[in-house]
């Protein structure tokens, strides 16, 4: 019985494991709205009229050297679309700025591979 109760102790701790290690998973790190699609996260954050979307796939850099997006704000009846190119590891960039209430659709592709779509709500 005390065999049978340990037993069942330790797996119950063992479920447990993978929703501990994606604690972080979908939290902003660099300040922005967090959206996810195939094998990356996306981070889209705004400053000073640039808007910057942060690539990772379970935290670590995604490199977006050859990388191509766009990024489809929709505030209310109007829509407009922003050009992002690569900037740096990990990142696109634009320009532009976000509204709370804007809905966003992103497209990303690399090289050689299906684009990626993510969608995200400014609040």
């Amino acid at each position: 019985m005390n065999k049978s109760l340990s037993t069942l102790g330790l797996c119950t701790l063992l479920a447990a494991l993978p929703a501990i290690a994606h604690e972080d998973h979908g939290k902003p790190m660099h300040g922005g709205i967090v959206a996810e699609a195939g094998h990356a996260q996306f981070e889209i954050a705004g400053k000073d009229g640039v808007l910057t979307v942060h690539v990772s796939n379970h935290g670590a850099p995604v490199a977006t050297s050859g990388a191509a997006g766009k990024l489809r704000v929709l505030s209310g009846a109007s829509k407009r679309e922003i050009a992002l190119q690569p900037a740096g590891d990990n990142k696109l960039q634009g320009q532009g700025s976000l509204a709370v209430g804007d809905k966003l659709l992103l497209d990303v592709t690399w090289p050689g591979q299906k684009p990626l779509q993510a969608r995200a709500v400014v609040k």
